[in-house]
């Protein structure tokens, strides 16, 4: 039995210049739906592949340019946001900021920065787009990270601020129930970070991976799908993609 159509639903993807939020918007347009690219500073990514969904289909795509860290232009992502197709039915919390903080060294403007990108952002605009998603039966994705649950050595804040992600998730999963769905989806092993990694390092991650592989950005894309398409039944949980790492953790 094939899964239920998607076709038309209008999705904010915050981050979706590169990386995990450009293979969701390119996966979710394939299935039919309108993608509003929000992104922060990759312009260049974001204008092409806002080209690239446009020129498959047109008026399918738009951009959005937004400071996830400034109140007044959260406020203002999800206003443009609603306005583009007249509302939203999905918004699929994607930006990140990561980095290393060693405990020693961590200062207030990372704390700022790693929870603001994270968690105050996902939240507010949940709390901007709600009347719109409960207007039309909508839902939320948000993106979090195995290391939610256990913490990721060296990265204390990015951890702490994942881990809230994950408790927000359950949080608003009742707080806007019975009218909007909120999930997520936990990627272990999936893109290797901006910074280099060793070759040893790489095999060390993937020797604790049962797949023994790291993943690709279309498995959280799939995921996504999934939580939008096919799970009517189910709010507040969390999926990890992640080839079976968690198990050695």
């Amino acid at each position: 039995m094939t899964g239920k159509s998607i076709v038309q639903k209008n999705v904010l993807i915050t981050g979706a210049g590169k990386r995990v939020g450009a293979a969701c918007a390119r996966a979710l347009h394939d299935e039919g739906c309108n993608i509003i690219i929000h992104y922060r500073s990759s312009m260049d990514d974001a204008k092409l592949l806002n080209e690239q969904l446009n020129r498959k289909r047109p008026d399918s795509a738009k951009l959005i340019q937004a400071d996830l860290l400034n109140d007044e232009a959260l406020k203002s992502l999800a206003e443009d946001a609603i306005l583009a197709w007249g509302g939203i039915d999905v918004l699929v919390n994607n930006a990140s900021a990561f980095y290393e903080t060693p405990m020693a060294e961590v200062t207030e403007q990372q704390w700022h920065d790693l929870l603001g990108s994270n968690l105050k952002a996902p939240f507010f605009l949940a709390k901007y787009l709600s009347s719109s998603l409960k207007q039309r039966s909508g839902c939320i994705v948000n993106i979090t990270d195995i290391h939610a649950e256990r913490g990721l050595k060296s990265y204390p804040v990015y951890s702490i601020a994942k881990a809230g992600l994950a408790a927000l998730t359950k949080i608003l999963a009742k707080e806007l129930a019975p009218d909007i769905r909120v999930n997520a989806v936990a990627p272990g092993a999936i893109l290797w970070p901006d910074n280099d990694l060793t070759d040893a390092e790489k095999v060390n991650i993937l020797e604790r991976i049962a797949l023994q592989r790291k993943g690709s950005s279309a498995d959280i894309a799939k995921a996504v799908s999934f939580l939008i398409r096919d799970a009517d039944y189910v709010t507040g949980q969390t999926i990890s993609v992640d080839g079976g790492r968690a198990l050695f953790c």
